[in-house]
């Protein structure tokens, strides 16, 4: 008796094509294979705030690592001018250091884009602002974190905003900084905080 051999033609599902943000976000809820929410992702940030939206999935606890990595790397593809950089930057402030890192990948691939915002937060009166932005610049480290941290400590009165800084130098900061750094002893006198802190960067400094 002869073989008789069945082709079955593969059915292929076509992906839709959506008509706004709204119908990419439904397609992503429902979808349940990870190819398809994938699509959406892609889909999405081709939306106006778009981008916004998949910055809030990143801390969705709902949501899959995997799929969170596959968004950050979304995202990290925009146009700084059109990304969402400030939302971004506030996923820097969370505790889940997984979140943390996503949102340092993706600010890494900006580059000097997120410059003026750093600059914003430096300058503003919000201490904790300050500091913040200081962080990111010890975090995604662009050519310009050292001149940014110099010209900060040239005029900071804080202490704990000078310090954090003092602290990113230690890793950053060169030769030329330690006359710099060692007159903050004197801006700071008597504190024996700064004077810790600017002995261990000058110290990590000269290697």
């Amino acid at each position: 008796m002869a073989l008789i051999k069945n082709h079955v033609a593969q059915i292929v599902e076509e992906l839709p094509i959506f008509k706004n943000l709204g119908d990419a976000m439904s397609y992503f809820r429902t979808a349940q294979e990870q190819d398809k929410q994938d699509y959406a992702i892609e889909e999405m940030v081709k939306f106006e705030d778009g981008g916004k939206f998949l910055v809030s999935l990143i801390n969705d606890k709902s949501i899959k690592k995997s799929t969170s990595t596959k968004i950050a790397s979304v995202i990290a593809t925009m146009n700084p001018e059109d990304a969402p950089i400030e939302d971004i930057m506030e996923l820097l402030k969370l505790n889940n250091a997984f979140v943390r890192n996503l949102g340092i990948s993706i600010l890494k691939n900006f580059g000097a884009a997120i410059k003026y915002y750093i600059v914003k937060f430096l300058i503003g009166d919000d201490r904790d602002l300050r500091i913040f932005a200081i962080n990111v610049l010890g975090d995604v480290n662009f050519a310009e974190s050292r001149d940014m941290l110099v010209e900060l400590l040239e005029s900071e009165t804080d202490i704990n905003v000078a310090m954090t800084a003092v602290d990113y130098m230690g890793e950053i900061g060169e030769v030329e900084n330690i006359e710099l750094l060692e007159s903050l002893k004197d801006r700071f006198f008597g504190n024996a905080y700064a004077q810790f802190a600017v002995d261990g960067a000058v110290k990590l400094i000269k290697g």
